[in-house]
């Protein structure tokens, strides 16, 4: 039986990260008296780094590889390397053309060329694979251990690792936009007769009692494990992805409290609440191994509405703010707070697609 490729949304996901790390910061567009492909013929640039390079080559290389497995999985085989070399080639093209619109960018015939290397390498890589047999083996592998519109579910936890790059007030917080939506709400509204109808909230937000703290840690690590349960049936199958995404999810949160605050301080979020959140969510995930799978989306739902509730009355600490400025300007991770983006709106792409779930009937084995 074919499944619907997980890779073509993939892809459009990176290609809009792609879009928003290219046109960063979106301010100032104007005219500068040159043509938008003016950039083609000019020189090579005087000065270079090796990160540069890399860095504009391996970006694109999630481009080529997930287009071209996209071409690969619909049955055009001989054309998908072509394919996709040649559509990341037009955005790479349409990136550095806007460029020249944006004072603080500056469009390179060097990083278009790096790009499209980038993107061909990627996908010749997808190519090989599957020369290899190694699409084929994916094929059984996914039939064998996900049900057979598992598509959305994989995507959403694809992006739940990089959701947690960016740093969170709570440990696996995700999802706290409620005071940012508040501020810029009443940014919008300043100087016009409808700020007055924004509710005022009679008591300031208060910082999470170590209970609370523990609930939040809990469903935030739950959540992504009942998602699996909704796309996995077998029972041993779920206990392995159990171990499997805690694993993962404690190793990126312990990275971006690196990045955060250097590489000493790495475990330092992993105090007595969180703990007790990890073994709890451990617990709860592994009785309920056999729940089916709209039985798992429902518990979705209910999880979310708790921690998304919890979280929003959490206030951001100044020491936090400080610390996400200075995140907000490194340079390990190039995509200007794309990565937050992902934190804000992963759980609420949660949602939507546990109640699509709600509407399938779950498969028979």
């Amino acid at each position: 039986m074919l499944h619907k490729t997980s890779a073509w949304p993939l892809a459009l996901v990176y290609v809009g990260l792609v879009i928003y790390a290219s046109l960063y910061p979106f301010a100032d567009w104007r005219y500068q008296g040159i043509v938008p492909w003016a950039f083609l013929g000019s020189p090579w640039p005087k000065y270079w780094t090796v990160f540069d390079v890399v860095s504009n080559a391996l970006g694109y290389v999630p481009v080529g590889f997930l287009l071209a497995l996209s071409a690969l999985r619909s049955g055009r085989v001989r054309r998908a390397v072509g394919l996709a070399t040649m559509l990341a080639f037009v955005l790479s093209l349409t990136m550095e053309s806007l460029q020249s619109y944006l004072p603080a960018r500056v469009p390179s015939n060097v990083d278009l060329g790096l790009n499209v290397l980038g993107a061909w390498l990627g996908a010749s890589l997808a190519w090989t694979m599957e020369r290899l047999g190694a699409i084929d083996r994916w094929s059984v592998f996914r039939a064998r251990w996900f049900v057979a519109d598992a598509r959305g579910g994989l995507v959403l936890l694809a992006l739940w690792p990089l959701a947690l790059l960016f740093p969170a007030a709570v440990p696996l917080g995700l999802g706290q936009v409620g005071e940012r939506l508040e501020a810029a709400l009443a940014g919008v509204l300043q100087d016009t007769p409808f700020l007055a109808w924004l509710p005022v909230r009679a008591i300031e937000l208060q910082p999470l009692v170590p209970g609370t703290e523990l609930l939040c840690v809990m469903l935030g690590l739950l959540i992504p494990c009942l998602l699996g349960y909704c796309i996995i049936s077998s029972a041993p199958r779920r206990a392995a992805f159990l171990m499997l995404l805690v694993s993962i999810g404690l190793a990126v949160s312990a990275l971006s409290a690196a990045l955060s605050y250097g590489p000493q301080y790495a475990w330092a979020w992993l105090g007595g609440p969180v703990k007790g959140g990890v073994a709890a969510a451990l617990v709860t995930a592994l009785l309920l191994l056999r729940a089916p799978a709209r039985v798992s989306a429902a518990l979705v739902l209910l999880a979310l509405g708790i921690y998304l509730s919890l979280l929003n009355q959490v206030p951001t600490s100044a020491y936090f703010a400080h610390t996400l400025a200075d995140w907000e300007q490194g340079r390990f991770i190039r995509f200007h707070g794309l990565a937050q983006w992902l934190g804000w709106l992963w759980p609420y792409a949660v949602l939507v697609y546990a109640l699509t779930r709600l509407w399938v009937r779950e498969p028979k084995n």
